[in-house]
């Protein structure tokens, strides 16, 4: 907690304008978004001074119900029934008994009027921009209670994504240049998961080839790059969180960041990134560009035959498509789960024959096998692959030798993390290509540069 003077005054160490620390004044605002970012305050729960139940719209309760109609089952049809006044009282969004005492700022950011929050919360505002280079098509701003701006902004991108359609044997999909159900859970956890403590809009921009969602506020404590895909969810405003789930406009497991991963690879397109967030924002970015469209007729097919590929599957192919091999260790950390988890993985996609693995024990690699790079259309990828490995290998062992003058069977393995029997053949095959002299037998063999 923040620790003041006898006289009221709060302080807080800073570095200043000088490069040097020093004592700054700790604004009553700044208190509150660094609880909030602690899991210590529920900022959308705290009641607004002057704020009256007549700054709230009866048009934004009726939406509310509508999206939980709209939702597919998942919104919370209990509330459905209830009266405007219980409506609110049953999301938190009012302090009352039998009569309002008071509005809190979740009841504002869901039912307040443009004015009310203007006045009352004017540091929430959501920006649309389309950007083509350096020129500004489209720069919208809006300080519309969220659900509205929901709204708003799903039938934009909805005007602005485009669909091909494409056919699998008898069968035809709609590619989209971005999933609808990724830009909605990444739109919604900007609004949900802002500092609203915080001056800066939320802001949307459509460039020509990618999406990106920023939001004043860094990740939650606790939260960062390495464990987006694994921690559980925390939410900054946990009240406000509750809400959007009961409307049905998020995942109620709070999970929706497995979504925008899972629907942006389904689609073809490269994982999602946070790599642009810093301490002060979160920035999502939904790479667009040309689809792999033989990737998804991969993901399909896969479907078809009764192996549907989880999000942890989908994240290796993914990866070794980009990188074209891994070790276990990369594919733990591309998982963001333990090597333990991701061998099982890694295992379970060799058995399906999807990919293969080279070497043993820690020197084990993994990369797609020559059916996957035959059904990305990539045939050429793979022998490439191949031929590199061996040229390589090669590379590695000689200069080994030229460094220590020997080198064992043993050491190959270890040196190109391949298997002992592999080992043994590539070093046979150098000494039939002349680039290597075997000395002793049996397991004491050595090999040296043929002079």
């Amino acid at each position: 907690m923040p620790v003041g003077t006898a006289e009221g005054i709060y302080k807080r160490r800073a570095i200043g304008g000088t490069g040097r620390p020093e004592c700054l004044p700790y604004h009553f605002h700044e208190m509150q978004g660094a609880l909030a970012h602690r899991g210590a305050l529920d900022y959308s729960a705290l009641p607004v001074q002057g704020a009256s139940w007549s700054d709230l719209d009866p048009l934004e309760f009726e939406r509310f119900r509508r999206f939980i109609r709209e939702s597919r089952g998942q919104g919370d049809k209990s509330l459905l029934d209830l009266p405007d006044v219980e409506l609110a009282k049953a999301l938190g969004a009012v302090e009352a008994n039998h009569e309002v005492r008071a509005v809190r700022v979740l009841g504002l950011l869901l039912f307040g009027k443009e004015e009310a929050l203007q006045r009352f919360i004017p540091t929430h505002e959501v920006a649309f921009q389309v950007l083509r280079g350096t020129r500004v098509e489209v720069n919208d701003f809006f300080r519309w209670p969220l659900l509205r701006t929901m709204e708003e902004l799903l039938t934009r991108f909805r005007a602005w994504n485009h669909e091909e359609e494409v056919s699998f044997g008898l069968m035809r999909i709609g590619v989209p240049n971005y999933s609808e159900r990724a830009f909605r859970e990444g739109l919604a956890n900007a609004l949900i998961h802002r500092d609203y403590t915080r001056l800066g809009a939320v802001h949307v921009q459509w460039h020509e080839d990618r999406i990106e969602i920023s939001n004043p506020g860094g990740f939650p404590e606790g939260i960062h790059l390495g464990n987006l895909l694994v921690a559980p969810p925390r939410p900054r405003n946990p009240l406000l969180a509750d809400a959007f789930k009961r409307a049905g406009v998020v995942e109620r497991t709070g999970r929706g960041i497995d979504i925008i991963f899972e629907e942006q690879l389904r689609n073809g397109r490269p994982a999602p990134s946070y790599e642009q967030s810093t301490p002060e924002s979160v920035v999502l970015v939904l790479p667009g560009g040309e689809a792999n469209l033989n990737f998804v007729r991969l993901i399909v097919e896969e479907g078809q035959a009764r192996r549907p590929l989880r999000l942890d599957e989908l994240l290796v192919l993914n990866g070794l498509w980009q990188e074209r091999q891994l070790t276990t260790k990369e594919a733990a950390r591309l998982i963001q789960k333990t090597e333990a988890t991701a061998r099982a993985v890694l295992e379970r996609l060799v058995e399906t024959g999807l990919i293969e693995a080279r070497g043993t024990g820690r020197g084990r690699t993994y990369h797609l096998s020559a059916s996957t790079y035959r059904r990305l259309g990539e045939e050429a990828a793979y022998v490439r692959l191949k031929g590199f490995e061996h040229q390589q290998m090669e590379q590695m062992v000689l200069e080994y030798v030229r460094a220590h003058g020997r080198i064992t069977r043993r050491e190959a393995a270890e040196l190109c993390r391949i298997g002992p029997y592999q080992a043994t053949r590539l070093l046979k095959r150098m000494v039939e290509q002349g680039k290597l002299t075997p000395h002793g037998v049996g397991k004491g063999t050595w090999y040296a540069l043929r002079s």
